[in-house]
């Protein structure tokens, strides 16, 4: 993860500019990490097991994953990816759909803790799904 340069205290403005140093996948998880932060804020009773589904929800895909997936789903758009980057592409797929099976079945853990169906869960964590290439 990138560090972000800021002062010993923050105003809002101060700390919007440090938000704005994040990468697009940094920002990502950083706002979920908010979400599940008010979201304790609103409800601190959350079980334990919540706290750690959510944790897991919100974890998402490492940067540098998504970086080079990113890169090499461009390069296959403009038809200039070589062999050996489709196989890694093809790795890197498989890595990001186990991830992302993984956040579903915590998703699906969740809805039953909390009684109601995975697209309510999703609906209330403002979790779209995902639109791939």
């Amino acid at each position: 993860m990138t560090g972000v340069q800021t002062k010993a205290q923050l105003s809002t403005d101060d700390l919007l500019q440090a938000v704005k140093q994040l990468s697009s996948s940094e920002l990502e998880r950083f706002i979920w990490k908010i979400i599940a932060f008010q979201a304790h804020r609103k409800a601190p009773g959350l079980s334990k097991d919540e706290s750690e589904l959510l944790l897991k929800i919100n974890q998402g895909i490492p940067s540098d994953v998504q970086v080079r997936y990113d890169e090499l789903i461009a390069k296959q758009k403009s038809e200039t990816l070589t062999s050996e980057e489709y196989d890694e592409l093809l790795q890197l797929t498989d890595q990001v759909e186990k991830l992302d099976a993984k956040r579903v079945e915590s998703l699906k853990e969740l809805a039953r803790i909390r009684c109601t169906s995975l697209t309510e869960i999703m609906e209330e964590l403002h979790i779209q799904t995902p639109v791939y290439g």
